[in-house]
């Protein structure tokens, strides 16, 4: 009696135990890494600009003092009946800065009007960068007679003089701080649309973009996606320079008394200040303080934007 062989058995090789014990990496980890790994490669480029570091270091010092204001100065700074000195006080050890016509602490009011100026910079910035970045990719992206149409809008604006047209919405409109936000977004941001439209239509150029489209890709997967990831550096820029833009636009306004009379801006100071005689007088206390806050800001937020610039495109480090 013969007996049939059994065919051998294939059997499953054993996946090798991970002799560390850890998980494989997830998508979510790698991109995670990369990101820290931009942002580390990032900084230490930004270190080496020194204007840059000066500047970053002045933007946390003042970002500090305003965040701090309450604690500093006391919310009552900005009352007129409380004032704890008299009308136009030289600078003294109570009041380093003297005080306005009202008998209020000038540093206080400095202190507690960087938050004013600072935020309405802020706000009145990317408002201005988000309705450009959102012009220029449409524009870059669409082209044709619509493109067009958008960068003919747009050159009408850049021909204007933007601090007239803002001048004219704060007059229409009410006065607070929301519309001199709104005035100095609405009236600046070009500039940028002109940048981010080159800057996507060279995005697009690149053969990846290509392979998206032939893979089905449809145009807000194309911006979402591909192109606006690549604009960022240019937005991140254009927002750092136009921050002290906006600061300085805002300070005018309220020079002209089309500010919010509500609260304390520097340049809300300034024209207080000017109201007040300051000029003629020779109050020089007075003026001296809220101007050289605003050239510092301003100057701060350049040379952060400038060493951004020269991050981001090394070229641009080359050729000056």
């Amino acid at each position: 009696m013969t007996t049939t062989p059994t065919p051998p058995t294939k059997t499953t090789p054993a996946v090798p135990a991970d002799p560390v014990g850890k998980k494989p990496p997830t998508a979510r980890s790698l991109t995670w890494a990369r990101r820290r790994h931009s942002v580390a490669r990032f900084w230490s480029s930004y270190r080496s600009h020194r204007a840059g570091l000066f500047g970053l270091a002045a933007l946390a010092l003042i970002a500090l003092t305003a965040l701090a204001a309450p604690l500093l100065v006391g919310g009552d700074v900005q009352s007129v009946t409380d004032a704890p000195g008299t009308a136009m006080e030289k600078p003294r050890g109570e009041f380093p800065l003297g005080t306005d016509q009202f008998g209020r602490s000038l540093l206080g009011l400095l202190v507690w009007g960087a938050r004013i100026s600072l935020t309405v910079g802020l706000l009145a910035a990317t408002l201005s960068v988000a309705i450009g970045t959102l012009v220029g990719i449409i524009a870059g992206h669409y082209g044709g007679w619509f493109s067009t149409v958008l960068m003919r809008i747009t050159d009408w604006f850049l021909v204007m003089p933007a601090l007239v047209l803002a001048i004219v919405l704060a007059t229409v409109m009410s006065r607070n701080i929301w519309t001199v936000i709104i005035a100095i977004g609405v009236t600046s941001w070009p500039t940028t649309a002109r940048l981010v439209r080159a800057q996507t239509i060279a995005v697009e150029s690149r053969p990846y973009i290509e392979r998206a489209k032939a893979l089905g890709g449809g145009h807000g997967h194309i911006m979402n996606r591909h192109v606006l990831p690549n604009v960022m550096p240019l937005v991140l820029a254009q927002t750092t320079l136009g921050i002290s833009s906006a600061i300085l636009t805002e300070a005018t306004l309220a020079f002209l008394g089309l500010g919010d009379p509500t609260v304390v801006s520097w340049g809300g100071m300034l024209q207080d200040a000017r109201e007040a005689g300051a000029v003629s007088s020779g109050h020089w206390w007075y003026l001296a303080p809220p101007g050289i806050a605003i050239a510092l800001v301003a100057l701060a937020f350049t040379l952060c934007g400038r060493a951004i610039e020269s991050v981001l495109n090394p070229k641009l480090g080359v050729a000056r």
